[in-house]
């Protein structure tokens, strides 16, 4: 059984694309930028060649060409036109758009030659939270929109833990400067979605602290331990999918009462936050909406 995608319906092409799929009928109508093939029941279907293409025209069109033009363009004129707008500007858009083809192909080079464009004038931090960030979001619609499988959100998350790891081993062979508190990062049990907590191990490490990273699946009762080796602590977690929504409030209550004292803290941040009950929490308990709100409090 193979869970790979390589044909896409029109509202995938919308998912991935960002165009709206009765903007791609209207396109295909009148320009005939897209040969769809049709089922039976004349549902269209598109190949990854189609998606590659609308992906190129719609970077054109957010750079201000036309349509109609880029209907008129030979095959090859496309793609060298988007080669153009890389080396001439920081084509945010692009590189997501290129991100997600190199998932769709399974193409590693395309990841690396992205990447490598990327950072050859940003740093892994404006990369990270230019690109990166934008891109995991959308992978989290995409995925729950059966857009992608899981087989491409592996691969792509794969490749990006690699830029990480990397990145912070650069700054884990530094000497700590700040020394008032520890950082401790760890997931919920059953949580898997590290990208998020890696990305925040790296800014600490920055920061210049001292941080211990723990992962995935961290029972409350292991995190306790730390508190015998270390005096002032903050203890981060990050709710992507865990713990369930209904028992989240209980979750946050069982670390409280496990770990909260007057030299311990607990920032809480992913996107299960929102269920948090603010009123009646410690004072020692700090929520973050975003990444970059949490990084701001380092």
């Amino acid at each position: 059984m193979n869970n790979v995608k390589n044909v896409f319906s029109i509202k995938d092409l919308e998912n991935l694309s960002g165009i709206k799929a009765h903007t791609i009928r209207i396109w295909e109508k009148r320009y005939d930028i897209l040969q769809p093939m049709r089922t039976d029941t004349n549902i269209r279907l598109y190949d990854l060649a189609s998606l590659q293409k609308l992906l190129n025209i719609t970077l054109l069109h957010d750079y201000g060409y036309k349509i109609s033009k880029i209907a008129t363009y030979p095959q090859d004129k496309i793609p060298s036109l988007v080669r153009e707008i890389i080396s001439s500007k920081t084509a945010k858009s692009h590189a997501i758009s290129a991100f997600k083809m190199a998932m769709m192909n399974f193409d590693q080079e395309l990841f690396f030659n992205t990447y490598n464009w990327l950072i050859a004038d940003k740093s892994f931090k404006e990369v990270f939270h230019e690109v990166f960030i934008p891109l995991m979001n959308e992978l989290g619609l995409l995925w729950q929109s059966d857009t992608i499988t899981p087989a491409h959100e592996h691969f792509i998350s794969y490749l990006i833990k690699q830029k990480l790891l990397v990145n912070t081993e650069k700054l884990q062979v530094l000497k700590q400067t700040k020394v008032d508190k520890v950082f401790v990062l760890s997931l919920p049990m059953n949580e898997i979605h590290e990208l998020g907590l890696m990305y925040l191990h790296y800014e600490i490490l920055l920061h210049g602290y001292k941080a211990i990273y723990l992962g995935e699946s961290m029972p409350i009762e292991n995190l306790k331990d730390l508190k015998k080796h270390f005096n002032s602590i903050v203890f981060i977690s990050y709710f992507t999918v865990q713990p369930e929504r209904d028992s989240v409030n209980e979750y946050v209550a069982k670390m409280t009462e496990e770990l909260i004292d007057d030299a311990t803290e607990l920032w809480l941040t992913g996107r299960l936050v929102e269920f948090i009950k603010k009123e009646g929490l410690s004072d020692k308990i700090s929520i973050f909406d975003s990444i970059s709100e949490l990084v701001a409090k380092i």
